[in-house]
This record gives structure tokens, sequence and C-alpha cells, in this order.
């Protein structure tokens, strides 16, 4: 099926395009009422692993705020659920996984599913999302870097320090080093699967990638999401977004991603400055989205001056908020619709 906007991949691609694209991460859902009325009725998990639903929570910011991409309505985290560990999603709790892995015994309990089998509902909200948008912009796929799942799996829970994780990494490295592989393992076939299923470009979000010093990421995170980029890249562009990852910006680059993600700790001229050829993805913090549409629209074209309009895709520095007005995640978008260079 021809897109009827294909923005992203031209940017993607680094083509020449007229004005950079732009979507927003954690758009689907969050801050729009007509999902607010979905949580109410549904869990996260029927929400998840219902296609309809997922499918119509996709497809919601396309329809109501006007983004030139889709990107599916899933959570890093199905994967561990895939391989073994039990994942609860509480509200204003945020995720627990009650029986984390800690031991050599631990890795037992989980294993490198078959994700067409653990994870077919994803699938199937892919060919659900892209039957719905019906060609009117890209599907982007998704999933969690080894490093950001490794830490849930092992710290049980959320942590803005992930201290124990990084203990397990320190004091027993072959032991993380197997479960990288494994979660390493599962994320190339699940986002090959994606890929089959109709996804027009994935991205893989190392969240904790900024917690990890220079050595110990290029270690415990670099390493694998290299392994996944390779494996896709033939198959499909795909973009990095590791949160607070400015170390390593080069090596990042030399994953041969398509694009890489910034957060709003970056500033345009440092990221051009470390990387040389590759489009950037970023950076607008999304606090900010919580000014005036005036400012925010002031903000952003900015900002579009900074990166500059080619090999750029305009996006946040990190999740909307679920706060954020509809009207302003509007005029974030209207603003680079209407940006003149």
């Amino acid at each position: 099926m021809t897109l009827q906007n294909d923005l992203l991949l031209k940017a993607l691609k680094g083509e020449t395009v007229q004005r950079p694209p732009v979507w927003m991460m954690r758009q689907a859902g969050r801050f729009l009422p007509d999902y607010m009325k979905l949580k109410e009725k549904y869990d996260f998990f029927t929400r998840v692993e219902t296609p309809e639903l997922a499918a119509e929570i996709t497809v919601m910011p396309v329809n109501q705020i006007g983004v030139d991409a889709a990107i599916l309505f899933s959570d890093i985290l199905v994967v561990p659920q895939a391989m073994g560990l039990q994942v609860l999603m509480e509200e204003r709790k945020g995720p627990s996984l009650p029986d984390p892995i800690k031991t050599v015994d631990d890795l037992k309990r989980i294993c490198v599913p078959d994700v067409h089998d653990r994870l077919h509902y994803v699938m199937g909200a892919i060919k659900a999302t892209k039957q719905s948008l019906n060609g009117a912009v890209p599907l982007i796929g998704f999933a969690g870097a080894p490093w950001t799942l490794l830490c849930y799996m092992v710290e049980g829970k959320g942590s803005k320090t992930f201290d124990q994780a990084k203990q397990f990494c320190y004091t027993q490295p072959e032991l993380a080093h197997t479960l990288l592989q494994m979660i390493t393992d599962t994320t190339i076939a699940y986002l090959k699967a994606q890929v089959e299923a109709g996804v027009n470009c994935v991205q893989v979000f190392d969240s904790w990638g900024g917690l990890l010093d220079k050595e110990d990421f290029a270690k415990y995170s670099l390493a694998y999401i290299d392994q996944i980029v390779k494996a896709l890249r033939p198959l499909s562009p795909v973009t990095v977004f590791a949160k607070g990852v400015w170390h390593s910006l080069t090596e990042l680059e030399n994953t041969g991603a398509s694009a890489l993600g910034l957060d709003w700790a970056n500033t345009p001229g440092f990221a051009r400055a470390n990387t040389c050829n590759i489009t950037l993805q970023g950076n607008y913090d999304p606090a900010k989205l919580l000014q005036s549409p005036a400012k925010i629209t002031k903000d952003v074209h900015q900002m579009i001056d900074a990166f500059g309009v080619q090999r750029y895709i305009v996006n946040l520095g990190h999740g909307i908020l679920p706060n954020v007005p509809v009207e302003n995640g509007k005029a974030f978008v209207e603003a680079v619709k209407s940006y003149k260079a």
C-alpha cells in the first residue's frame, strides 16, 4: 500500500524533505481524553493484548493531533513477559515483576520464546492498525533495549538508579551477559516479526542507558543494541533512542542505525558535532508542552532552526506527560507544519 504521507521514511533514509516530520513518544494514549475513557473501562494488558483496542489507541493521535506517524500502542515489558516473567501494571505505581532474576537458577525460569506464539497479539494489533490507517502515515514498531529490560527483570520494579541491576552486572557479569543475550535474541525475533506484520520502521528504547558510564554502556548495552540494529537494518529503518547517552553518539551511529533519538539534555550543536551523517530525532522537553501554545510554537521553530530541516525528525526528548493539554500537543505538531525556513 502506497503511503499518503511518507515524510518520516524519507527523513530516515536521508532524502530531501520540505519540512521535517513530527511525532511524539508515548503519543498513543496518555494525554488524550478518548484514551482515558478506554483506560477506565479496560485494564492495561487488556488494552495491549486486544488488537482492536491497541489499534484504536494507536490511530488516535494521527486523527486527533495530526502527527506524521503512528507508533504501536504496546509496552517494552511484553518481552520479559513473553520470556516467562510475571509482569504487573498497577495504576500510579508503575510496573512490577514479582519474581525477578537474581541467580543462575532463576534463568531456568525463562526462555527465548517463539514470538509468534507468545506475542501473537502484537502482530494482530499491527495488522488491525495498518487496516485502520489505510496508508495515511507510517506505523512505527518498537522494543526495549536489552540493558533497559535487564534493569526491570533484575530490579523487579521501576527505579531511578537501578542499583540492583548494576550490582548484578558488576558481581555476576557472566550471568548478566547470558541474560542480555537471551533478551537480544528474543528482541531480534520480535522486531523481525513486527516488520513482517507490517510496521514501516522500528525504534529501540534504551531508557536507562544513561545510568552507565561510557565503558559500561559499551559493554552492557551498546554491544547488544549493535546486534539488533545489524539484524534489522536489511529489513527496516531502525531508530535508537538511548536516553542520557550523550557520551556515545558516535558509537551509536556506528551501529548503522538510520536515526538517533536525543533527550532534551543534548543540544543540536553537540549532537551534530558528534555524529557524521545520520538523522537525529528529538528533543523538546515534554514539560515545556505545559507552556502556552504561542511559546511552544516559538520554541519548535527555534529547535528546527538549530537542527536543520534535513535529516531531522521533530519529537520530544522523552515521552509526553499525561497532563499535557490536547491543544498544546496540537500546537507542537502545527508548529512543525507551519515552519518556514
